[in-house]
């Protein structure tokens, strides 16, 4: 059994050797996570074993995550959030389907509103609803729960669908980038190289083939080899990346182009911020509540000479951006809009990449929004769009 599993991540390009193989099957025969009876061992001590022996960085726990649960069917995944509004309540029975005059006819909630309503149904609910139009509850048209349908509401726990949350009550696992993905194409990497400045820096690695020709025939036709550092884009990206939420559907992409990003820029410092950018930011999305990285830090610590580039949908509730307590996870003291300029203030070379197709972007409240904080340089993730980024950050 275990050898199908072994071959299943090996399948799903996950660096898995034959020795570490052999550690957990070891650690399975010295009983490390319980009795050998199998109904004994669950398949979450099982999980954890299997991850600790078999995967050396956390980058690729992602990957397996999925081989795991695709080899072992239904496996779930584990986590505490400790949820102080009942799980009744959220059990979603059905998907209430509206027409276009229906939810046209559904009127929502001022920012203070919705929050003060929240407040007081969670003082009045009792029990479990679901359909209707006021409760906490499922397949409704209320503000707060989840499965059905409002212009804007509260999120309390399920999937997103409908993109209009301004608030989301719920702790949510983002992934990091991978970096290793390889590009669908390489035209990424040539429109990254238009921001190139060559310098040459180090230790002498390179040989100076014009410099050696004149030595040598100054030395009377003896080879007198002349060596030169190697030359190297000396340009500085601080790199900033929207995760989680609506990013998911372009991770493919934002991949390829993180990828190509580390590959063709030695001089590159990168952060991960959710919708908009706030007090704090993060470098490893398993440990973004352990390890916060102050923006004001950030600020302080990079150069004026680091062209700063968020990658993001700019897809969000304008609350995020231009309200005081708008984060949708978090009571952020200053609206987003405040840090957005401290940064494009404090890095004057600055553009905004944005995987959403550019054709939607005028329905979009929140990317209209974004653009005018940008000074309009927003460019869509086509390799036009790079071009025209690069060009610019590169004058």
């Amino acid at each position: 059994m275990l050898i199908d599993f072994f071959y299943t991540l090996r399948a799903a390009k996950l660096p898995v050797s034959v020795k570490e193989f052999l550690t957990l099957l070891e650690a399975l025969q010295a009983d490390v996570v319980g009795p050998r009876q199998p109904d004994a061992c669950s398949i979450d001590d099982f999980y954890y074993l299997a991850r600790a022996t078999l995967v050396k960085d956390e980058k690729h726990y992602d990957k397996f995550d999925r081989a795991f649960a695709a080899y072992f069917k239904g496996v779930e995944q584990i986590a505490d959030f400790r949820k102080e509004i009942p799980a009744e309540w959220l059990r979603k029975l059905l998907e209430k389907e509206l027409t276009a005059e229906q939810k046209a006819a559904i009127e929502k909630m001022g920012w203070d509103e919705l929050m003060e309503t929240l407040k007081k149904r969670l003082e009045e609910q009792k029990e479990r609803h679901e359909g209707g139009n006021k409760w906490i509850g499922t397949g409704g048209t209320s503000p707060f729960g989840h499965g059905g349908y409002n212009p804007q509401g509260i999120r309390i726990g399920g999937k997103g669908g409908n993109k209009s949350a301004v608030k989301v009550w719920d702790q949510r696992a983002y992934r990091d980038y991978d970096d290793t993905q390889e590009l669908g194409t390489r035209n990424i990497k040539v429109a990254l190289r238009r921001l190139r400045k060559f310098a040459r820096t180090g230790s002498d690695f390179e040989l100076d083939l014009p410099d050696t020709i004149r030595s040598t025939a100054a030395n009377a036709g003896w080879l007198d080899i002349k060596m030169v550092p190697e030359r190297h884009n000396a340009v500085k990206v601080l790199l900033l990346m929207d995760v989680g939420g609506t990013m998911d559907e372009h991770i493919q992409r934002v991949e390829e182009l993180f990828s190509a990003v580390k590959a063709e820029l030695k001089h590159l410092e990168f952060y991960y911020f959710h919708n908009c950018v706030y007090d704090f930011m993060w470098k490893n999305n398993r440990r973004r509540f352990a390890e916060k990285f102050s923006t004001w830090d950030i600020i302080r610590k990079y150069n004026k000479d680091y062209k700063l580039i968020f990658v993001g949908d700019a897809t969000m509730s304008p609350y995020e951006i231009l309200q005081p307590g708008g984060s949708v996870e978090y009571s952020n003291e200053e609206p987003g809009a405040e840090w957005l300029q401290r940064l494009t203030h404090a890095f004057p070379k600055f553009a905004w990449i944005n995987p959403e197709p550019q054709g939607v972007w005028q329905y979009r409240q929140s990317i209209a929004i974004i653009q005018q904080l940008m000074g309009q340089r927003m460019y869509p993730l086509t390799l036009k769009g790079l071009e025209d980024a690069m060009r610019m950050l590169s004058k």
